[in-house]
């Protein structure tokens, strides 16, 4: 397993939703010289798709180098397949992460630009319009998909940027001692004053040498908190470790907060409800969002601690996909973010123990039978590592 490796000096900008994010990409997509990779799990073909992708044909034919992969489940197989001739007819470099299931189970989950080697966008948004439901379903959203990602300088792009380009390489055609030196791959340690401020690290789930680096940094900074922990996360159903990390901070006095995504997905509603009732007896608080989608993948722990990305807080995230957060020491930087999720939490329903005391026989078999199916599944196509 990877450590955690970082380094100082980084300046990051949070971006909250689609308003922040699309405006700042498309100016440094506009702005690049030299060279951009994009990856992301959805590239819709809506109003907000099509902006980015004539910015990244024009960005071609001006002489930069554009790379690009979208997920074959996520982006769909019309989808992708009209997407890539329309890329590659402007110069555009476009790769389809695992079609018909070819390479296995597991997807590329991960929302990541770096340009120039001195640019990074990292977070939970796909390239969909806001108001757009992600789930093909093609509704219109009540108000803007909550959402959370970063523009990042500094040397955290050198860690980012050699992630994306090392993934391009693994998707493409390679000779024999070309894939044995990516499966040796190591990220270089980063050599850098760790006394200066912004202290941030690229942490990556894949199915290589870093399987669990992502739970990891959670269960890490839930085991070291002290005072409180908000987490928000569209897709609650982690694994044992993780729920019990919750628990147990909660049980010490460290004040838990879950902002959790609910009404997109039946099953993943039930599956999540099934463990309401043990977090709420050990004084976890549960605030569901029902304003709109929920889709950022948020953590602060005590102020000081920080994490956004692309992984959820369920089998799929933690231990099948490949996932791409970053993980933040930096009060002000914590301070914004926490801010963020505490407004977002002023528009939710709070969870009360009391509702789940008493529960019908036909909800309790419910939650009982999703949670069974869940985890079987997952079990089948993790091999087992989903650990329940």
């Amino acid at each position: 397993m990877s450590s955690i490796k970082f380094s100082a000096n980084n300046q990051i900008q949070l971006l909250v939703n689609g308003a922040d994010f699309f405006p700042a990409l498309l100016l440094a997509i506009n702005a690049a010289e030299q060279e951009i990779f994009l990856e992301t799990y959805i590239f819709e073909a809506d109003e907000t798709g099509q902006l980015i992708k004539a910015a990244l044909m024009q960005a071609a034919r001006r002489g930069v180098v554009v790379n690009v992969i979208v997920d074959w489940v996520g982006t769909g197989n019309e989808q992708s397949a009209q997407l890539q001739s329309e890329l590659l007819s402007a110069g555009v470099q476009c790769r389809i992460f695992n079609p018909w299931f070819r390479r296995g189970i597991a997807r590329t989950h991960r929302k990541i630009v770096v340009l120039d080697w001195k640019l990074a966008f990292l977070g939970g948004l796909n390239i969909v319009d806001d108001l757009h439901a992600d789930d093909d379903s093609h509704a219109l959203l009540p108000a803007p998909r909550w959402d959370i990602a970063a523009r990042i300088a500094g040397p955290l792009v050198t860690q980012i940027h050699q992630e994306a380009a090392s993934h391009w390489l693994r998707l493409g055609p390679l000779r024999l001692h070309q894939r044995w030196e990516l499966l040796r791959y190591r990220r270089p340690a980063v050599v850098n004053d760790l006394s200066g401020p912004m202290l941030a690290s690229l942490v990556v789930r894949d199915n290589l040498r870093n399987r669990r680096t992502i739970q990891r940094a959670y269960l890490q900074a839930l085991g070291q908190a002290r005072n409180q922990a908000i987490l928000a996360n569209p897709y609650f159903a982690p694994g044992r470790k993780l729920r019990d990390a919750l628990s147990r901070a909660a049980s010490r006095g460290v004040e838990v907060i879950l902002l959790l995504g609910v009404g997109q997905f039946r099953l993943q509603d039930a599956v999540a409800q099934s463990y309401y009732p043990k977090l709420l007896a050990h004084g976890v608080k549960i605030i569901e969002y029902r304003k709109t989608q929920l889709h950022g993948k948020v953590a602060v722990v005590d102020g000081d601690w920080a994490t956004l990305g692309s992984s959820n807080y369920d089998g799929l995230s933690l231990f099948v996909n490949q996932e791409a957060n970053i993980v933040v020491r930096d009060a002000a930087f914590s301070g914004a973010l926490r801010d963020e999720i505490l407004r977002a939490i002023a528009d939710g329903v709070v969870v009360n123990a009391q509702d789940y005391d008493n529960i019908v026989w036909y909800k309790r078999l419910w939650y009982g039978m999703a949670y069974l199916i869940y985890k079987n599944i997952l079990r089948l196509i993790s091999w087992g590592k989903y650990t329940e």
